[in-house]
Formats: structure tokens, C-alpha cells, sequence
């Protein structure tokens, strides 16, 4: 039987993964806090563990689990999505600053999902939103008081981290290093500098619920603890999430829910995707390059090329996003749906990727296992190893195109549509930069006796402003008789 090995944070180590209880397997990952568009950072984590859903699911049957349950939240209830609906009072929306941040998050959430549809991830199982679990959240407040983990100061509560003793482990520093290291938020109301807000108060503009506290709102980590228990228990499997939330999120996670429920253990394995560059530097909108999924989208990048870069790259090595990459990717999925999107889906091609990915979501070795299937051909078996790992076509756009191609001086652009191999690009190519080159030479009765042959063969050869010839392959596309046409 598959065996699955997965890196924990926590334990530092691949491990076997065994869910607690094989009727359902249970995964929860860190969402998005909806208040503006995912920037390609947001979307790293996303790519990551849809392909481990895809892989367990995959797996279910073999491994008799009866299901897989993926949860995935949305944040709606955060100062920054105040301050977006704020601004857009100041800029003289009527409107309650209530309504603009329902609108905002409703807004933002959609856009959400139009792009990581775009990138091929499948929508979780359940998408909760923070604010549809306030009360849980409270209860579970309530309870940490009461077991002496939380303390209310001046309309806050906060958790004592000092009273939960494993508090690190995960990052694995200690409580004293991380105040020495760390930039923690000083307040006179606060027994020790690491402690951390679960309810804060909140004034008559600010979103706020009823509590014994008085009127507030949730500090962000106690959101994911009281979600993750109301639909996955004390104990479930995998926590996910970007590197940048293992501390203090994911620490703070850990120490509120197990002192909460110490009956559970929380999360068995945790994982972490590191970072995502641009062009070698970490994204930033001072350097410029700080960019969004839809504005690559809307440059004409296809979704599933910018999933194929995040693949190429292990999930816990950081990611260098460059157009190099990106140009290279779209090419190597133009062969690939070619060869493999007239055919049905052969099972067997999965025995091409599984192995790789049972070995810690080994992607760069699974796109080698695509590498090969297509190198021998193998149409229907890379078309089940690519729709295993989400690498599906959006729209038609591998089928046809308009490429510019510059060789010994010479431009020449070419166009298609349909499902073209590459060995007739390939022939379009090579007879379009030879028509260029002879009417480059003056040489016109032999570029003209190439055209004429072109055309009866399925090619139609100009001459443009813009290039040295522009070439169209027509949808009456020869390839016994255009190999007949004399290149020399």
C-alpha cells in the first residue's frame, strides 16, 4: 500500500502520515484575511496544499478513508478591512460603515475565488468565515479564563502565554528569545510583554460584538482555534499555512487550543510553504514588483502556467517568480495539453507522479515523471498524471496562439489555432523563417515558389511591417505534404 511521508514543523522530520480516524481525514489551512486582492505570495500556500487534497483524495480509496475533509477560512473581521471600508466613507459613501465592510468582504471574497479558480485549486470542503463563529469564539474565551490560560484588562482579554509550557515549540525558540527578538505590542493592561489579545473593545464605528467583556471584536489567532474545533474537533490531522504564519499565528493557535481542550493535540502535523521572490528579491511595493494573481491574469498568463511555476519549485524551498520561468512554462504546457488533451485519461499515468508526491509533495519530481510521459508519447497517461496535480487547460489558448520569433537577423511571426503538435509548429517555423530569408536575399522566384507550395499545404505566408513574414497555419494543415516542400 502507498505509504505517505509528510514534513512536520513541528517535529522537524518527515513522517508517516496515518489520519486519526480513516472514516474522515481532516485538513485545515490558514485563509485569506479579505480585504484586498491575493498578491502571488497569497497564492503559494493555496497551489501547495490543493495538491495535497488532490493526493489524498486520490488515495482515499486505496487507503479505505471514507472521506476528506478540507477547510480552508476567510478572516472577515480585521482592522485592515475596517480601514479599506473607512476610506471609502471618507471618499463620501453614505453608507454605514457596517454595509461598506460587508460589501468590502463580500467583494473581496469573490475576487478571491475567481483567482484561485484561475490557478486550478478546488474550493475546500468548508470556507467558514470568521464572523459566522463569534460565539464559539467567546465560549472559548470564556473557558481559558476560567482554567486561568486568559485574564480581562480594561474591555481586552488576553492569553498568558507563560501558563501554557510547550509555548515555542513549533518555531522553536523560547518565550525570552522571542521577546528579545521580537517586536511585541507594549500595553499597561498586560501581565507580560508575550501576551496576546483574544477580544478587544470596540467603539461605536467599529464593527463589535456583545460579550461579558463588554462590546468587542476577536483578536486574529483565537479565530482559527475556535473554526478549526467547531468543524474538525480537539484533534485532527494536517495544519497548513505560509512560513510567515508560524509565529506568531500558528504558536499562538497551538497554546490556546491545547490549554482550551487538553483532551485533543490540536494539529498532528503541521506544514509551512516558504516564501515567494520576484526576480531573486522579496516582493515589495517599493521595489516595484509587487503584483497581484489578477494582474497577471490580465497580462495574459494563463492560471495553470502560473500553478506550473509554483510546481517547479519544492513547496518548502522559497520560490523565485521570474517572466523567464513563467515564458517557459507556458511553452512546456502548449506541448503537453497537445499531446495529451485528445485523449482519454489513463490511470496509469499516476504511477508516473504518486511516488513523488507521497514524498513530502515532491513537485519538482512529479513534473519529471510529466517530462517523460510526454517524451515517449504517452498522451493519456500524462493527461491523468497533469489533472492529478490541477494542471488542467482554463480556456483554449494552448491551441492557438501568436508567437514572434527572431534567428539570424530575421522576425517572423507566427499564428494558429486548433490543437497543433509540435511537429507542425515546428515545420511553420522552419518554413517561415526560409521564405524570410530568401525574400531577405532578393532571391523572389524561389520565395514565391515556397509560398505557393506553403499554401497548398495548409500554410499561408505574408510579408508585414512588423516582421520579416508572418506565418498562419490554416485549418487545411498538411504535414505529409508540407515536409515535402524543398527547404534548400
Amino acid at each position: 500500500m502507498t505509504e505517505i511521508r509528510l514534513y512536520n514543523t513541528r517535529t522537524r522530520q518527515k513522517e508517516r502520515f496515518e489520519p486519526i480516524d480513516p472514516a474522515n481525514v481532516r485538513m485545515y489551512v490558514c485563509g485569506p484575511t479579505v480585504y484586498d486582492r491575493a498578491h502571488l505570495g497569497n497564492a503559494r500556500p493555496v497551489v501547495t496544499f490543493d495538491v495535497l487534497y488532490r493526493l489524498l483524495k486520490c488515495l482515499a480509496k486505496e487507503k479505505n478513508w471514507q472521506k476528506v475533509t478540507y477547510v480552508r477560512n476567510f478572516t472577515d473581521v480585521d482592522d485592515k478591512i475596517n480601514a479599506a471600508a473607512l476610506k471609502r466613507k471618507q471618499a463620501g459613501d453614505p453608507r454605514s460603515l457596517e454595509e461598506l465592510i460587508r460589501e468590502r468582504t463580500e467583494e473581496t471574497i469573490g475576487w478571491y475565488h475567481a483567482d484561485m479558480d484561475a490557478l486550478g485549486a478546488l474550493r475546500p470542503g468548508r470556507e467558514p468565515r470568521a464572523t459566522e463563529f463569534i460565539g464559539a469564539m467567546i465560549a472559548m474565551i470564556e473557558d481559558l479564563i476560567a482554567k486561568g490560560h486568559a485574564y480581562a484588562a480594561e474591555g481586552h482579554v488576553l492569553f498568558r502565554v507563560r501558563s501554557y509550557k510547550d509555548y515555542g515549540a513549533l518555531s522553536g525558540r523560547s518565550v525570552d528569545d522571542m521577546i528579545a527578538g521580537a517586536r511585541v505590542e507594549v500595553a499597561p493592561f498586560k501581565e507580560d510583554p508575550m501576551d496576546f489579545v483574544l477580544w478587544k473593545p470596540s467603539d461605536g464605528d467599529l464593527p463589535g460584538w456583545d460579550s461579558p467583556w463588554g462590546r468587542g471584536r476577536p483578536g486574529w489567532h483565537i479565530e482559527c482555534s475556535a473554526m478549526s474545533y467547531e468543524l474538525l474537533g480537539p484533534s485532527f490531522d494536517i495544519h497548513g499555512g505560509g512560513i510567515d504564519l508560524q509565529f506568531p499565528h500558528h504558536e499562538n493557535e497551538i497554546a490556546q487550543s491545547c490549554c482550551a481542550h487538553p483532551e485533543g493535540n490540536f494539529a498532528t502535523i503541521w506544514m509551512h510553504n516558504e516564501m515567494l521572490l520576484v526576480e531573486g528579491k522579496k516582493m515589495s511595493k517599493s521595489l516595484g514588483n509587487f503584483f497581484t494573481v489578477r494582474d497577471l491574469l490580465e497580462q495574459g498568463v494563463p492560471g495553470e502556467v502560473i500553478r506550473l511555476v509554483f510546481l517547479s519549485t519544492h513547496y518548502r524551498s522559497p520560490m523565485d517568480w521570474t517572466d523567464e520561468k513563467a515564458r517557459e512554462a507556458k511553452e512546456t504546457l502548449r506541448t503537453w495539453f497537445r499531446l495529451s488533451q485528445p485523449e482519454q485519461p489513463n490511470p496509469y499515468g499516476l504511477h508516473s507522479v504518486v511516488p513523488s508526491l507521497v514524498n513530502d509533495l515532491n513537485t519538482p519530481e512529479a513534473i519529471r515523471g510529466l517530462h517523460m510521459l510526454a517524451t515517449h508519447g504517452e498522451g493519456a497517461q500524462l493527461r491523468a498524471a497533469l489533472d492529478l496535480l490541477g494542471l488542467t487547460p482554463s480556456s483554449d489558448w494552448w491551441c492557438k496562439g501568436k508567437e514572434d520569433r527572431s534567428e539570424d537577423g530575421l522576425m517572423v511571426g507566427l499564428g494558429w489555432s486548433g490543437n497543433r503538435s509540435s511537429d507542425e509548429i515546428d515545420l511553420a517555423w522552419k518554413l517561415a523563417f526560409r521564405w524570410a530569408g530568401l525574400r531577405r536575399d532578393r532571391n523572389y522566384p524561389a520565395a514565391d515558389a515556397l509560398r505557393k507550395a506553403a499554401l497548398l499545404g495548409g500554410l499561408e505566408l505574408r510579408a508585414t511591417k512588423n516582421a520579416d513574414a508572418d506565418a498562419e497555419i490554416l485549418d487545411s494543415f498538411d504535414l505529409a505534404t508540407l515536409n515535402g516542400v524543398e527547404l534548400e
